[in-house]
């Protein structure tokens, strides 16, 4: 069997390089892309390299940033930009292979198996390209799995190729942190840290028996991308991955107190995610709720639709009766999700004597009326009243605003 040759390419600091090559005003600041504080979304989402040499770290928030560098740039995030240079990217990956699989915005694995020439040669034509063509750089690994690949994207940065071989990977891979590993998150790093596992190469070497009777099936995952046995294929790029789940969820201005604060959020969030389900052409059955309150302390919790659907009210009810049912108010509430899943396109419709069928098909034709509406005249056009008892809870839109996320490496994965 040939042995793979795989890719993966990282843009370095991608939402700020971005920022500063278009405005070269700030290019040699230390600048941040960050939310809006004022809606306490005011976290570091990238930086450029001038802001990490204040020890300013992703995630953090925004003032304690500040305190670090009082002259810190922060601009706000310019998603349809970094959409396009993100396809940008893309299409000169397109020029070297046809297996392309994205990994968020700024990341793709590339098979560039049977071509002549070396993976590290490849890795460093496209890393000249996209200095000169895009003006943003990129770290590129190159080995003969997924994983091992993104590692060496991450192990030199930025604008370098690392490669990570059958020869040398014990003296990288192994010697490095365990959190290093691709989905290996700060709470699979304590519980390995409690059973004496430090670095990758200690995990690699730990019986698999025992890592199942910790983790559960995770802990073949974790023996097998320790050990460099990942096999999972690039994708190709047509490759479209079915949809699994929409939803969306906020971080709200001030602390939700009550029921009918959360309720008030809750419907605008089901009201976007119902809308992003009709432009998909989907219906789902399951609905799924996120909660976090003001410690930070978090809990998920799923419930079901009578019949798939993909009217809002009925979205709205289920996360509601979700909500009631698994939260006692111990503490306020910073943030709350909604998202649908368990989808079915064209699933028969079951009449019953009650006439909830019809009652459902009403009110689709009339939240479709109300899309319309919306797309013409804008998203505030057209709102429930009880939308306006609190608008500084409700005036959000999430429809059009939602960030985009990094897909998921396989389809059942959850963090470790």
């Amino acid at each position: 069997m040939i042995e793979k040759t795989i890719l993966h390419i990282d843009c370095n600091k991608f939402y700020a390089s971005v920022e500063c090559l278009h405005r070269p005003e700030i290019r040699n600041k230390p600048v941040v892309v960050g939310g809006s504080e004022e809606t306490r979304h005011g976290i570091v989402l990238t930086k450029n390299e001038i802001a990490s040499g204040y020890g300013i770290k992703t995630a953090e928030p925004l003032w304690k940033a500040r305190c670090k560098c009082p002259d810190l740039v922060v601009v706000p995030p310019n998603f349809p930009l970094y959409v396009r240079f993100s396809n940008m990217a893309k299409n000169i990956c397109r020029d070297y292979s046809d297996y392309i699989e994205p990994f968020g915005l700024d990341e793709n694995w590339v098979d560039v198996t049977g071509d002549q020439r070396t993976g590290q040669a490849i890795a460093e034509e496209i890393k000249e390209r996209v200095k000169a063509e895009l003006g943003i750089t990129v770290s590129i690994g190159v080995s003969w799995n997924k994983i091992f690949a993104k590692f060496g994207s991450d192990y030199k940065k930025p604008d370098a190729v690392t490669v990570i071989n059958k020869e040398n990977y014990k003296n990288i891979v192994w010697k490095s942190p365990c959190s290093d590993l691709l989905f290996v998150g700060p709470a699979t790093t304590k519980k390995l840290h409690s059973y004496g596992i430090y670095t990758i190469g200690e995990l690699a070497q730990t019986d698999v028996r025992f890592l199942v009777s910790v983790f559960g099936k995770n802990g073949e995952i974790l023996h097998s991308f320790s050990n460099g046995f990942d096999n999972n294929p690039v994708r190709h790029a047509d490759d479209e991955q079915a949809l699994k789940s929409i939803g969306n969820s906020t971080t709200t201005p001030r602390d939700m107190v009550n029921n009918s604060d959360v309720k008030m959020v809750f419907t605008v969030l089901g009201e976007s995610v119902a809308r992003r389900m009709r432009e998909q052409g989907v219906k789902g059955k399951t609905v799924t709720i996120t909660v976090r309150d003001k410690n930070l302390h978090h809990f998920t919790r799923q419930g079901q639709m009578k019949a798939r659907s993909d009217v809002s009210s009925e979205i709205i009810d289920t996360a509601m009766q979700i909500f009631m049912g698994n939260y006692n108010w111990q503490n306020p509430l910073r943030s709350i999700g909604i998202a649908v899943s368990d989808f079915d396109v064209d699933e028969a419709v079951q009449l019953d004597l009650s006439g909830s069928v019809e009652k459902r098909e009403k009110l689709e034709k009339l939240e479709k009326a109300v899309d319309d509406i919306r797309r013409r005249f804008g998203n505030y056009s057209v709102q429930r009243a009880s939308l306006l008892a609190d608008t500084r809870l409700s005036r959000f839109n999430p429809h059009d605003d939602h960030t985009i996320h990094p897909i998921g490496y396989f389809k059942e994965y959850k963090e470790m």
